[in-house]
């Protein structure tokens, strides 16, 4: 059994070797952890943001730039009200009183998604996090809050066609290239390891074009039981792949 300490200098080394940069994650399992346990799925929630927390230290710990996390769909509206509003509230009051600590820890928080789309008083804790921390060299995690991969496609489509429309740009110039500075995640590498916790296996409409070429992780851990020693599992199992980038 290799011991936590071992199995980070494993996965910096991999890191190091690899050129890695962007781990994607999709935090699933919350609800099941807590029926497992039998306990309120509100608590589950509040879990997963200890287990977010680990996963942004160990990113820092083992050298991993970027760090992308699905928080809310687009079609997590269709959860019930309470529970809704129980995930906006737990969003707000997460930064509210883990804003400063991240700050002080040089993350860089971003968002993506239709954030337009959120009240007001969200949108305010949103935008103060997003401000505080821009000018961070440390971790760049992005939430994604609101978020579905088709309807960031559509909103990247709107955009080049209003550039076409425009006579901005020429439909026949357009590029791959242009439509990933469409994307909400524009300026970011795309993912090299897209993981997914809860043992699930789809993508779940979470970075469609970005994960063309990521390579997939699933574990059977809940998202509550995500620790640093599951996050270095991850980047091991990536040192093991060989990617051939369709050759």
């Amino acid at each position: 059994m290799v011991l936590t300490e071992q199995k980070q200098e494993i996965a910096k080394d991999i890191i190091k070797k690899t050129g890695f940069k962007h781990a994607a994650i999709i935090m699933d399992g919350n609800r099941r952890w807590a029926k497992n346990k039998h306990l309120p799925s509100a608590l589950g929630h509040k879990e997963g943001v200890k287990a977010l927390k680990q996963a942004i230290k160990a990113a820092d710990e083992i050298g991993i730039e970027y760090l992308t996390v699905y928080a809310f769909s687009t079609e997590n509206w269709n959860r019930t009200p309470e529970e809704v509003h129980f995930l906006m509230d737990l969003l707000a009051n997460t930064l509210n009183n883990e804003i400063d600590e991240m700050h002080s820890n040089g993350v860089v928080v971003r968002f993506i998604g239709d954030t337009n789309a959120l009240n007001k008083n969200l949108k305010k804790v949103i935008d103060n996090a997003i401000k505080k921390t821009k000018n961070n060299t440390g971790v760049n995690l992005q939430i994604a809050f609101n978020y579905g991969a088709r309807a960031e496609l559509l909103h990247a489509f709107k955009i080049l066609a209003k550039k076409v429309k425009n006579g901005e740009t020429d439909i026949d110039s357009l590029t791959e290239a242009d439509i990933a500075n469409a994307l909400y995640t524009t300026g970011i590498p795309d993912p090299d390891l897209l993981i997914r916790t809860g043992g699930e296996m789809r993508v779940s409409n979470y970075l469609l074009w970005q994960i063309a070429y990521s390579e997939l992780y699933v574990t059977e851990k809940f998202w509550p039981e995500f620790d640093k020693d599951a996050m270095c599992d991850a980047i091991i199992e990536f040192g093991r792949r060989n990617r051939r980038w369709g050759g």
